[in-house]
């Protein structure tokens, strides 16, 4: 282990003082923010800049109260009383901008549910700020209730502000809040989980590199071949969190000016630890394969279509995007979790969008993922003892199925 530990520590410094690494290690995450700056200038930012006007047929009473909470909140809308109709009102904002509106009536205080008609161009936070009207009308419905059983029941029921259309199939529920929770630290595990991932996929030019430059054998005179492959995981594993501090350094400013909502709250919480071993694990499957591969390459510029599949395996999860999205819970998204290649980006997405985790799921495919790095990392070690001294050419897939019996 000490020998693979010299090796790592030589990979991070040959890597930290190599110029184009350095410039794409600071250029990448420059490129990304400066991409979505631009973007910004063309998603409608003068609605978000804009107060928000919401017109309310307020027949509950309670509009002042609600103006006083939302000045109280410093929330960016417009309360205005209109005494039009739920057809009418959401068929002419459907042509205004940053326009929305709410009928309260007797029949949504009782259920806990206030319709929000919205126009197409709305600032993408006003949901979450309606959220916060919801105090005054929970405390109105508590006034006309006492305390027999059947109010308790009401009592008892949440009340939300849902987005609604003219088309009722169409309508849906913003629980802003909850999915942040989520979300958050599952971005924060995708973004550790790439990093990696695309600092691993390093090894391929450096196994290649070094059988193109005939030092192999130098090397291997002082360490086995197994410490040198180890070396070569545990190194760029360390350049892979070298790039997502990186990342992070850049992205956790810019998300804290650009998002209008704690950061760190929902970020620094127990689920984000489960989110990071998958992210290891998933890394240690994929080093595993390119390791091993890029021992038979001879030159990156000549892999062959083998060499350029194995590469290609990080981004198979991609597959899974659409059914994963639309039911998480689904069957298609549990087949995604036991595939060893695409468990990692598929747990990850699952995990970002469901209340209620299946830890039955989810220790089956930490499970598989284990068993799948062990082997391929006994796969891999067959085909680098053979491949790293090799010259001349690519191996071939009969070649290495041949290493891996010998």
């Amino acid at each position: 282990m000490r020998n693979a530990l010299k090796v790592a520590k030589w990979e991070i410094k040959r890597n930290l003082k190599n110029k184009s690494f350095m410039i794409g290690l600071f250029l990448t995450p420059i490129l990304f923010i400066g991409i979505m700056l631009i973007g910004s200038l063309f998603d409608g930012s003068e609605a978000e800049a804009s107060a928000t006007r919401v017109f309310v047929n307020d027949q509950l009473g309670v509009l002042d109260t609600l103006k006083e909470t939302a000045a109280a909140s410093e929330l960016n809308i417009e309360l205005e009383s209109t005494e039009e109709g739920t057809e009418t009102m959401a068929e002419e904002i459907t042509e205004m901008e940053n326009t929305a509106y709410v009928m309260m009536d007797d029949s949504s205080l009782e259920s806990g549910v206030f319709s929000v008609y919205t126009s197409d161009e709305i600032n993408p936070y006003f949901m979450n700020q309606m959220q916060a009207l919801t105090t005054p009308l929970k405390t109105l419905q508590l006034k006309q209730l006492g305390l027999s059983d059947e109010e308790l029941v009401t009592v008892s029921t949440g009340m939300v502000f849902e987005g609604a259309t003219v088309d009722e199939e169409q309508q849906g529920t913003f629980e802003n809040e909850d999915s942040l929770k989520q979300i958050v630290p599952g971005a924060f595990g995708g973004i550790i989980f790439l990093s990696i991932v695309f600092s691993g996929m390093y090894i391929f030019q450096s196994a290649s590199q070094e059988k193109k430059d005939k030092v192999a054998e130098i090397i291997l005179s002082s360490l086995t071949p197994g410490e040198l492959m180890q070396g070569k995981i545990i190194g760029y594993f360390g350049l892979g969190i070298v790039q997502m501090i990186v990342f992070l350094g850049f992205g956790i400013p810019y998300a804290l000016w650009k998002l209008d909502f704690p950061l760190f709250v929902y970020l620094l919480v127990p689920e984000v630890l489960l989110y990071l071993a998958i992210a290891i694990l998933g890394y240690l499957l994929f080093a595993a394969l390119f390791v091993g591969v890029g021992a038979t390459m001879a030159d990156m510029s000549s892999a062959g279509n083998f060499q350029g599949m194995v590469m290609m395996l990080p981004f198979l999860p991609f597959i899974f995007i659409g059914p994963v999205l639309s039911e998480p819970s689904g069957l298609i998204a549990q087949i995604g979790s036991y595939i060893p290649f695409t468990a990692p980006g598929v747990l990850l997405l699952r995990l970002s969008m469901l209340d209620n985790w299946p830890w039955i799921e989810i220790i089956i495919s930490l499970i598989i993922l284990l068993l799948s790095i062990w082997f391929f990392m006994k796969l891999a070690g067959k085909i680098f003892k053979t491949g790293i001294l090799m010259y001349g050419k690519n191996a071939t897939p009969q070649e290495i199925w041949k290493w891996i019996r010998a």
